[in-house]
Parts: C-alpha cells; sequence; structure tokens
C-alpha cells in the first residue's frame, strides 16, 4: 500500500527529534530511522497492528519504543495520522473521524 503523512507528522517528527537530541543526537537519529522504518512496514501489512476504536473510526497504532504511531487505512493507502509519546493523552490531540 502506498504511504501518506498528515500535515501533523514531520513537526511530530521534528519535536521528538530535537528533545531527544538535546541529551543524545546519536540517540535521537536512531530513533528517527526507527520510526521510519516502522511506517514502511505499517504500509506492507497495516491490519496486523492494533484497531484504536477510542480515538475514532479505522484508528489503528503501532509502537516504536515509548511512540505511538497512530495511523489509518484508506482505500489503497495507509495515512499516518500522528507520531507521539506514548503517556500523552491520545484522545485530546487525534481526531481521526
Amino acid at each position: 500500500m502506498r504511504l501518506r503523512l498528515s500535515p501533523c507528522v514531520p513537526a511530530d517528527l521534528e519535536e521528538i527529534v530535537d528533545y531527544i537530541a538535546q541529551d543524545s543526537p546519536r540517540q535521537a537519529a536512531r530513533l528517527l530511522r526507527l520510526l521510519r522504518s516502522r511506517m514502511k512496514e505499517i504500509a506492507k501489512q497495516p491490519q496486523i497492528y492494533r484497531l484504536r476504536p477510542e480515538l475514532g473510526a479505522e484508528a489503528r497504532s503501532a509502537t516504536v519504543g515509548n511512540y505511538v504511531i497512530l495511523f489509518r487505512i484508506r482505500q489503497n493507502a495507509v495515512r499516518i495520522e500522528r507520531v507521539v509519546h506514548g503517556n500523552r493523552d491520545l484522545l485530546s490531540i487525534l481526531e481521526l473521524e
């Protein structure tokens, strides 16, 4: 399936990398590679990831360490909606309806 990113995702990734790079630029770069790799994996088999109906219609999630990739399947594409820390209040930052 094609992989699409919501307009929020580049800013999410930048925020995550900037925060981690304050302590370890190497770890920040590593996490960015892991997040991008997981997004590609999601596009290959999106149905294997957990449904999250409490977050919106057809919402799904995948984790990378402490971070959550929120996405949904639309026609022949996977759209990554947000990439956020797992401790955040997902309902307050995500509107997938």
